[in-house]
């Protein structure tokens, strides 16, 4: 290596003085706010945003529209179970009424039999 030469301060200096100029140039070449360029893109964000806001509405409607369901299927089950004890509570007190007329029958025959000897 031969032929290289270790930059000194001087070369230093005028390297960092030319990034600066190079990147202050490039800020100033962008376009500003109110570029027809920018204000396309800008509005382009802004309609993804919209359209993202519209979309997480509607599944938020969805989902409380299948809370709503599930919520009205369950007290519907509930409604269902609680009529079903109901009729069931009913059933056994008419089969022991039917039991106990039956007794009382067999009771009252048995005692019938008995005064008549």
């Amino acid at each position: 290596m031969r032929g290289f030469k270790q930059p000194d301060f001087a070369d230093r200096q005028k390297a960092a003085k030319q990034a600066k100029q190079d990147l202050l140039s490039k800020f100033r070449a962008r376009p500003g706010p109110d570029d027809p360029e920018v204000a396309k893109r800008r509005a382009e964000r802004e309609a993804i945003a919209a359209n993202r806001e519209r979309i997480r509405q509607e599944k938020e409607a969805a989902k409380a529209e299948e809370v709503r369901r599930a919520t009205e299927a369950a007290a519907a089950e509930a409604a269902r179970i609680a009529r079903e004890k109901e009729d069931e509570g009913a059933r056994l007190a008419a089969l022991e009424a039917e039991q106990k007329a039956k007794r009382d029958a067999r009771y009252a025959a048995r005692k019938a039999r008995g005064k008549k000897k």
